[in-house]
């Protein structure tokens, strides 16, 4: 049973070895799995995560950095919806492992559509606000062109 990681990078779970050209992506997780079924009928494998390692497995499968808190709120871009970190679900499909949204049978959001609660509701101010000028003219919106 899986239980921590030796040295990053080096081993994935205990018992598995990542000296190999594998990454964590690549290397089934080992643990066991349950059917998920899609609403069209397709079957995949999800794994069945125990509460304690799911922090190491999101450490593991989170493409990007930072990685989020187990208890950080996300927005699933498929699904139109908010979800915990933590209800994460992972598949193995085609020869990989998934880092899925709760929604995925529904939705189809992977890790990639996931972006900050704040963002999704707008509370979090970007580049591309109204008041943002993309072409350096010091303001002047009277000749502003879409290109």
């Amino acid at each position: 049973m899986a239980k921590t990681i030796a040295t990053k990078g080096t081993k994935f779970f205990e018992g598995i070895d990542m000296k190999n050209d594998e990454s964590p992506i690549e290397e089934r997780l080992p643990y066991a799995t349950k059917p998920l079924i899609f609403p069209n009928g397709d079957i995949v494998e999800e794994f069945i995560i125990p509460d304690e390692d799911r922090e190491l497995v999101l450490e593991q499968l989170y493409p990007f950095s930072p990685v989020p808190k187990l208890t950080d709120e996300v927005y699933d871009l498929h699904a139109d919806r908010t979800f915990v970190i933590k209800d994460f679900r992972v598949t193995w499909e085609h020869g990989m492992n998934y880092l899925v949204s709760p929604y995925y049978p529904e939705s189809g959001g992977t890790v990639i559509d996931w972006v900050d609660k704040d963002w999704a509701t707008g509370e979090g101010k970007d580049e591309f606000d109204e008041d943002y000028d993309d072409d350096s003219d010091g303001g002047n919106k009277e000749d502003d062109l879409p290109f």
